[in-house]
């Protein structure tokens, strides 16, 4: 983004959408995950990743599995969080949020 873009839209990674992390701590069973999302969520939306290896900088952690999906280990690698980047126009689409267990059960490279 250039000088103009960060002043009209403040530097900050679009992500889409938090609903989809509220609906999932707010389940019982995932309660656990609200703290660590609601910290990756601060953390992701100030970011300003022109590409992977400046993510991997941040999230030393996170696995770049290609077709511009991302897997952040959360609450102490309980869960994952498989997302979507477009680094040029500075979105994150949440594609997933599970279990190890359920994690296992999907392709993080097409989900």
């Amino acid at each position: 983004m250039g000088f103009v873009d960060c002043f009209l839209y403040l530097c900050i990674m679009r992500i889409i959408a938090f609903r989809t992390l509220r609906e999932f701590f707010e389940k019982p069973a995932y309660s656990d995950s609200e703290v660590s999302l609601r910290a990756w969520y601060h953390d992701v939306k100030t970011a300003e990743w022109k590409n992977s290896n400046e993510l991997k900088k941040q999230y030393k952690n996170a696995s770049i599995v290609g077709n511009g999906r991302v897997v952040f280990n959360i609450n102490g690698n309980y869960y994952r969080l498989v997302v979507a980047i477009d680094y040029e126009f500075q979105v994150i689409f949440i594609r997933f949020i599970g279990t190890h267990k359920q994690y296992d059960k999907i392709d993080a490279k097409t989900i």
